[in-house]
């Protein structure tokens, strides 16, 4: 009886251990599953009140897609989202439940962002002499003056394809009026006269202008006036202490047009260069981590309140300016061939003479897409003009380097296709009307959204070409500093055993 007794109770204690072991992990798995699913809730921070910056968002979803319906219509497909303003999405329900939190978290971004935009790029200029700068512009200066008086008359700049790369004018005319005693509220780099402020050091040399005025012989000269003022600006930056101290590695220079500066730059390349493009440039002399690419100033008119839509433009495709091009612009031939005979396409040539920029700006109007080929060199003017149309851009152009693309998703508002893809036949027609009206619509309404970025103007606004080349200056900075910084490291020790300890070593000890 007494061993049945110890048997019973036996195993009465397994089956309460069995049991009790049961219970816990039960409750411990249960308890596993609350924290999980209390972590994976949305955030009580909506995402859609992060700064939706059109220039530094970038791709990715913003974590808040799960709480969309399947059926919902997202703004844009795929990384075509980056540039859609919050302003202009529905809110849901979750959104307006959180009214008060938003309107909280919106003041603190605001003074945030604020804060922000008072980091601006501090500039040193140059003094240098009329001659290169607004005297190019038969600007007569008054006695001891450097500058002109902008507040009373900014001399004129050449119209006509001259403008294209006009933009060391607005640059520099942005630089003076920061001095002015009540400047222009949209500010991204002002200029000091302290050179140890300076983030970087401008030369305002007007290269493009001083190349398209004044790279003809005179008969009365062994060299032309672009060549002497470039042999000049050589002598003079490289006998300057500020290019002694860092070899030139923190100076600014403006060359967008291809052929400007085009006997200086082999003396001047460790200076940060303003570029269309590298299509005429080695490059152990200019690359993009080094250099800047600008945007050319579009000659077209800009359309202004534009309500068209994709019923009504007219032309599938179009393509006006030469035809016929050098280099890399055999493409451009080719492709007339392929086209010129298709429906709703126009490919024609066409001159800014004889009314060429007003039949460009009517073709472009009323275009769905425009044609940017590569030509003489990757890039042209014709994609802004595009941009300012809001003709979707189809650039065909294999080496091309665009401005801002750093920060800005062109895929967002451009159809790229390889330069061999294009000249297959059909390709290129059957990937444009592949596009429909939807699909379309998103990209001409990004057109819109970015199109401020490409515009030059004075005095200078907010987010527009000149603010946008600042900021790409400002992001070049870092890389700059760092190179100064690891080539003084042994500086000490090269005056010391080289030169002695009272010698300036010389600036290819830095480099």
């Amino acid at each position: 009886m007494a061993e049945r007794s110890v048997s019973s109770l036996g195993i009465v204690s397994r089956n309460f251990l069995f049991c009790l072991f049961v219970t816990t992990s039960v409750l411990f798995i249960l308890s596993w599953f609350f924290v999980l699913r209390s972590t994976s809730r949305p955030s009580f921070v909506d995402h859609s009140l992060l700064p939706n910056s059109k220039v530094l968002a970038t791709g990715g979803d913003n974590g808040d897609s799960a709480t969309r319906s399947e059926n919902e219509v997202e703004p844009s497909i795929g990384n075509r989202s980056i540039l859609v303003d919050n302003d202009e999405e529905e809110e849901s329900p979750r959104e307006n439940a959180k009214s008060d939190v938003k309107c909280n978290t919106k003041d603190s971004l605001a003074l945030d962002q604020q804060k922000e935009n008072k980091l601006v790029l501090k500039v040193f200029m140059y003094d240098l002499s009329p001659e290169f700068h607004f005297g190019l512009l038969d600007w007569k200066a008054r006695g001891n003056s450097v500058w002109p008086d902008i507040r009373t008359k900014i001399p004129d700049y050449p119209g006509g394809l001259n403008l294209q790369h006009s933009i060391e004018y607005w640059l520099t005319l942005d630089l003076l009026a920061s001095e002015l005693p009540n400047p222009p509220n949209a500010r991204s780099a002002i200029r000091v006269r302290n050179i140890s402020e300076a983030d970087i050091i401008f030369v305002p040399f007007f290269s493009s202008l001083c190349y398209n005025r004044y790279s003809r012989t005179d008969p009365h000269q062994k060299k032309t006036k672009n060549k002497l003022l470039q042999e000049k600006l050589v002598k003079f930056l490289t006998a300057q202490k500020e290019w002694k101290r860092s070899g030139g590695r923190d100076h600014l220079i403006v060359a967008h047009h291809p052929n400007s500066l085009l006997d200086a730059r082999t003396k001047l390349w460790p200076a940060t260069f303003i570029l269309s493009d590298f299509g005429r440039y080695p490059p152990n002399i200019a690359n993009v981590e080094k250099d800047v690419i600008a945007p050319y100033k579009h000659v077209i008119g800009s359309y202004v309140d534009d309500s068209s839509d994709f019923d009504s433009r007219p032309t599938l495709l179009y393509f006006q300016g030469a035809i016929y091009r050098k280099d890399g612009g055999f493409v451009r031939q080719e492709l007339y061939y392929l086209l010129k005979d298709e429906k709703d396409v126009h490919f024609a040539f066409g001159s800014v003479q004889k009314d060429g920029i007003k039949k460009a700006t009517q073709g472009m109007h009323s275009s769905k897409f425009c044609l940017n080929i590569a030509g003489d060199t990757p890039s042209s003017n014709r994609l802004f003009d595009a941009i300012a149309s809001h003709c979707v851009p189809v650039i065909i152009s294999d080496e091309i380097e665009l401005p801002y693309e750093d920060v800005l998703d062109y895929s967002q508002f451009c159809i790229f296709v390889r330069a061999g893809d294009a000249l297959k036949e059909k390709f290129l027609m059957n990937l444009i009307q592949s596009i429909k009206k939807d699909e379309w619509t998103r990209m001409w309404q990004k057109l819109k959204e970015v199109e401020n970025f490409y515009e030059f103007q004075y005095p200078s606004k907010e987010g527009d070409a000149v603010q946008m080349i600042w900021q790409a200056v400002a992001r070049k900075v870092p890389a700059i500093r760092l190179k100064l910084h690891k080539s003084s490291r042994f500086s000490r020790s090269l005056v010391h055993s080289e030169r002695g300890l009272n010698s300036i070593p010389s600036p290819n000890n830095f480099w």
